[in-house]
């Protein structure tokens, strides 16, 4: 048995502290394991050279500066995570190794009016054909990340009311999904995972505070403080899509009038375009026709970005963001949706608070919210299974496409 504060115990805490950088970075050259763990640089070249004895890491060449260097990651059979993103009208799901490595990837549509059980029949059938398709033997499974579209109370689990899938309001996703597969399952907001995506792998990346706003059937933001996805103490921050724009605007689907949703997102845009482009107009559509120099679609998207500004500037002068992310189908609309949502944060939002923010389009496209339900897997499963070996074993290896 370990004691506290021996040098048995130190020595195990400092393994777990450097798998849990390696493992939330994916790799890192051992002078960076250095700076974020606060270790020596012969500390850590102690660590790294025993992980690796033990299969845990790999170390490869690479160079940092101009200078040759060790870049250091987890082994790509060190176990493997579970990503499950559910949409308004679809589901994706990806499997990843704990090196960051997609090895499957695959999504479908699925029926807005579906069941919550149809849903994660869906989902389960789908997890299976990936792992089988893999070659992967569920037992290196370490957890599932999994992203559902509306808010999830943080204390109970369970979906709120203003779920974009009907009928879904009050059931327990992550609890479903664990019986349903037998492994850990974390669940958040698909905003929130769409802005986790982004800020591993995509447009935020080395940012500490940023907003991730996507716009799709409904009007979502996940925020990041200080390198962190905050969500509030009830789960539900970040739904700027019911900032209020109009008092005696539409009535939003929350109950209240004229919120931002009513004026950006798909469901109450479409309908301004359709008598003119047709009942089957999507806001891909949208994006499209716009690109090519429709006026209408132009104008709408304009619009629409204008809205967008002005809840982005609420959040310029709450949190002082310094980067603002957009996704969904209208971020490829580029500077046509961009440049009036800046237009809208320079008017309203504090100067100082305008000056400091940057406004990009995501970089992940559709697949932020699948690959932030991967890294929230892997933020929250334990470095002492790892460490353990508890699932290590046999994994087929494969490109890394994260980067």
């Amino acid at each position: 048995m370990e004691t506290p504060g021996s040098q048995s115990s130190l020595h195990r805490a400092n393994l777990e502290r450097v798998v849990r950088a390696v493992r939330l970075a994916g790799s890192l050259t051992q002078a960076e394991i250095a700076r974020t763990t606060g270790l020596s640089a012969a500390t850590v070249s102690n660590i790294v050279r025993e992980l690796k004895d033990g299969g845990t890491v790999e170390v490869t060449p690479t160079s940092a500066g101009g200078r040759r260097a060790r870049s250091v990651s987890l082994s790509g059979d060190a176990g493997i995570v579970i990503g499950v993103d559910f949409g308004h009208t679809h589901l994706r799901v990806a499997i990843g190794n704990l090196a960051h490595q997609v090895l499957a990837e695959e999504a479908e549509p699925l029926d807005v009016d579906a069941s919550a059980a149809q849903g994660f029949d869906r989902a389960e059938e789908l997890v299976s054909r990936l792992i089988a398709a893999t070659g992967v033997n569920r037992s290196k499974v370490a957890g599932v990340g999994l992203g559902v579209p509306g808010p999830i109370d943080v204390e109970s689990g369970t979906l709120g009311s203003t779920a974009i899938l009907p009928g879904w309001g009050g059931t327990k996703p992550a609890e479903e999904l664990r019986e349903r597969l037998g492994v850990p399952v974390h669940v958040d907001n698909d905003a929130n995972l769409g802005a986790l995506g982004e800020l591993v792998w995509g447009a935020g990346k080395g940012v500490r505070d940023l907003a991730y706003i996507k716009v799709a059937s409904g009007v979502g933001a996940g925020l990041v403080i200080d390198g962190k996805i905050y969500r509030g103490p009830g789960g539900t921050a970040g739904e700027i899509g019911h900032i209020t724009l109009d008092e005696s605007g539409p009535v939003c689907r929350c109950g209240n009038r004229g919120c931002l949703e009513t004026f950006a997102a798909a469901r109450y845009v479409l309908p301004l375009l359709q008598p003119g482009h047709g009942p089957d107009l999507t806001m891909e559509g949208v994006v499209r026709l716009a690109r090519d120099g429709d006026p209408g679609c132009r104008r709408v998207i304009a619009d629409v970005g204008r809205h967008i500004g002005s809840g982005v500037a609420n959040l310029c002068n709450l949190l002082n963001p310094s980067r603002v992310v957009l996704g969904g189908d209208l971020a490829e609309a580029g500077e046509l949706v961009l440049g009036p949502i800046r237009e809208s944060v320079g008017r309203y939002a504090i100067p100082s608070a305008a000056r400091q923010l940057s406004v990009l389009p995501g970089a992940l496209g559709g697949r932020a919210e699948v690959l932030g339900a991967l890294a929230l897997a892997l933020s929250e499963m334990g470095d002492s299974t790892l460490l353990d070996g508890s699932v290590a074993g046999g994994l087929p290896t494969a490109a890394p496409v994260f980067t």
